[in-house]
């Protein structure tokens, strides 16, 4: 089916909750990988997301939303040792420069504020393509990567290993899939 051309594309996506994800990966006793994410979140990419170096965009996750498949580690990580959810209960990402690295893929630097600490990262996104659904809604995909050191956000709690080394790695790798419906 032939698509819009690129020029008319450009306006307000929302990402569409019910097909994106928000996930992170962080080491565990210096053995493992642990996984988590995040099911409430939303975000708004304005332009044309067959040319991100002209948009913006911005998102907002409500951490309370954390799932890591265990309550207990869930729990912890909404308390004041991590993420102190009653305090600072969204982590946001906005950004500030877009560039194309090549193809599809971009650069898009921004400010992420997690724990009420504002810091600039480079996020990898690659446009995944534009479709229209069977009802008739104009979608866009994105895959956005990052890697993060969360001390760098005041997330320092941590706890050293009988056998060396601690029980939370300081690097947290960051994957965010986004399905966006065209709004206007």
């Amino acid at each position: 089916m032939a698509m819009t051309s690129p020029q008319d594309m450009t306006g307000t996506w929302a990402v569409d909750l019910d097909h994106s994800t928000a996930e992170f990966s962080i080491r565990h006793l210096m053995i493992s990988t642990v996984r988590g994410r995040f099911s409430q979140f939303s975000g708004v990419i304005q332009g044309n997301p067959a040319d991100l170096t002209t948009a913006s965009a911005h998102l907002s996750i409500d951490v309370n939303s954390i799932d890591t498949r265990q309550n207990d580690r869930d729990n912890h990580l909404r308390s004041a040792d991590f993420f102190d959810v009653s305090h600072y209960p969204t982590m946001t990402f906005d950004s500030t420069n877009i560039s194309r690295v090549s193809g599809d893929t971009y650069n898009v630097v921004g400010k992420l504020t997690i724990h009420g600490i504002a810091r600039e990262v480079s996020v990898q996104v690659e446009f995944q393509g534009i479709s229209k659904d069977p009802w008739g809604n104009t979608r866009a995909g994105f895959t956005g990567t990052t890697r993060i050191n969360r001390k760098d956000f005041g997330l320092m709690w941590n706890q050293a290993l009988e056998t060396g080394g601690v029980l939370v790695g300081d690097e947290v790798r960051i994957t965010v899939e986004l399905e966006t419906v065209k709004k206007d």
